[in-house]
This record gives structure tokens, sequence and C-alpha cells, in this order.
């Protein structure tokens, strides 16, 4: 259990604007400002994420993906501000916390499956009405 009084201090220096819900084995894109001496550039980093651990201000994610056939960790703090922006751009299913077992994969098995859409009916109208047509009597 996590002291209040702390959560009230810690709670005016969070910073959620730039930063959507996001699950472990998301597929995300971290939009991160690099500054070179006087000049600043924003680079992005693709991956998976692997990991979501901590609370608060000290809460930290990592992201992985392959890069020459090798591969490539990063971890970012929730709430730094060098991160711009982070996008999803695919939902993946796990069942798990942290995903350490996609270190040992290598190709498409890496991959997740999708995250089925909870809820989600055919169509509003409900299935539809069409008729198909049916095969033609042999004989």
């Amino acid at each position: 259990m996590r002291n209040a009084i702390l959560d009230a201090i810690e709670k005016q220096h969070l910073k959620k604007e730039n930063i959507p819900d996001f699950q472990v084995g998301d597929t995300v894109d971290v939009a991160t400002r690099i500054v070179e001496g006087d000049k600043e550039r924003i680079q992005v980093f693709a991956g998976t994420v692997i990991m979501i651990k901590g609370a608060g201000i000290n809460e930290m994610f990592t992201v992985r993906r392959i890069v020459n056939n090798e591969g490539v960790e990063r971890i970012f703090p929730m709430n730094s501000p060098f991160i711009s922006k982070v996008t999803v751009r695919r939902s993946g299913e796990s069942r798990r916390a942290k995903l350490f077992y996609l270190r040992d994969r290598v190709g498409k098995a890496v991959r997740l499956a999708d995250k089925r859409a909870k809820g989600k009916k055919e169509d509003e109208s409900g299935p539809s009405t069409e008729k198909t047509p049916e095969p033609a009597a042999v004989g």
C-alpha cells in the first residue's frame, strides 16, 4: 500500500497528456526528444512492450524490437520529459505481466496474436439478413 501523502505530492508531477493507456504485449511507437548540442529532434523507437513496472512517478516500461537480427530493448520512464508522444499501433494478446520469453524467439514467432474486441457485436442491426443463393439441384 502506498502512502497517501506521497501520492498527493507525486500527483502534481505526473505527466499523462501524451501517454495513452497501453498494456504489456502492445506494439507502440515511442517518440523521444533527442538534444544534440543546440539542436533538438524527435526519434521514434517502435517495438513491443514487454514489461511495465513501478507506480506513480517511478513507473517505467520496456520496449523491445529487432534491429539487424539483434534484439534491442529500451527502458522508458513513463513520466519522462524526453518522451514527446506514445502511439499504440497494435494491441497484442498477453496472459502474463512480463514477456521475457520473447527474448528467445526469432522472426515471426515474436509476433503476438491480436487482442479481440470485447463486447463488440457483428453489426448494430445484428447478423446479416441477406439471403445466400442455394445450390442448384442436381438431377
